[in-house]
């Protein structure tokens, strides 16, 4: 399933001219089937507000540009929205915060029922533990606790399973490694590597972490004031210095050293990813000791 925008503007308040907040303003983009597509910004540039948008948590208003995913034309008021979500799972930040049911069973079995309300109790039951299996949690030992006993990591895996338990084509994630450490984060994207491989064809994460982004990212679109200003692959975004300065981000660690050592008369060109950034590193100077 292919995202596309085509000029989409928001605002917030729109009924009262004294309220009225610019969210978004002519954006336009497509996210390709298979990416792993970035959504990048300082808070406030209209990031959470585009991704609303793919899901119909936020609907196109009137007048205010279109929003197609695969087959569905989210401007069309037939739209089956209802059938577009079990499609584009939605992952907020803080995903554990989305915990609310007496066992991670019945959490993770809710997106079923409401989505797939004819299915037999076996096939649930199914789904269910191949959701939790695929997070990495063990359904013996977690599938009748309460959700609220779990560790923060397994929280948080929990709650994907909840979303990926309907099987979505599109995985949105936002902020998805907001409050881990290193090795939280990690081991998170990891998984949500793992994920795309396996269960999910296309992964759009919103972050304002360049590290996250150069690390793990096809592409990435980044948004200043409701507007999309560069989009393209992270070596292509992090070589624009001008664009990075106008809107605040910063650099990822990679692309920082890469400036550094230039100005050192040091060339590295990587794709920004630290294996790759450090498999040229050590070639480079291989190079030189034997000269």
């Amino acid at each position: 399933m292919r995202i596309t925008t085509e000029n989409l503007s928001y605002s917030y308040g729109e009924n009262d001219k004294t309220l009225r907040v610019k969210a978004l303003s002519g954006v336009s983009v497509t996210v390709n089937e298979g990416e792993f597509f970035g959504i990048i910004g300082q808070t406030g540039s209209g990031k959470s507000t585009f991704v609303f948008h793919l899901n119909g948590l936020i609907r196109v208003q009137k007048g205010c540009g279109a929003v197609y995913v695969g087959d569905y034309d989210l401007t069309d008021k037939k739209c089956d929205f209802k059938s577009l979500r079990a499609k584009v799972g939605m992952v907020f930040q803080y995903p554990e915060y989305q915990l609310f049911a007496e066992t991670v069973r019945d959490d993770v079995a809710f997106g079923l029922k409401n989505f797939f309300p004819g299915l037999s109790d076996k096939e649930r039951a199914e789904k269910v533990r191949r959701a939790i299996e695929t997070v990495g949690l063990d359904y013996a030992k977690v599938a009748e606790k309460s959700p609220f006993e779990l560790s923060g990591g397994q929280k948080r895996r929990a709650a994907i399973a909840g979303v990926i338990v309907t099987e979505p084509e599109i995985l949105v994630l936002d902020e998805p490694a907001a409050g881990l450490d290193p090795v939280g984060k990690r081991e998170f994207m990891n998984l949500v590597h793992a994920l795309h491989g396996k269960f999910v064809k296309t992964v759009v994460i919103v972050s304002h972490d360049m590290n996250l982004v150069s690390e793990n990212c096809t592409r990435a679109a980044v948004f200043s004031h409701g507007e999309i200003i560069k989009t393209g692959t992270p070596k292509e975004i992090f070589a624009d210095e001008r664009t990075l300065e106008n809107t605040g981000l910063d650099l990822p660690v990679t692309a920082f050293l890469e400036k550094r050592l230039k100005e050192k008369g040091v060339y590295i060109d990587s794709d920004l990813t630290i294996k790759d950034f450090t498999d040229k590193f050590a070639e480079k100077f291989a190079g030189v000791k034997k000269q």
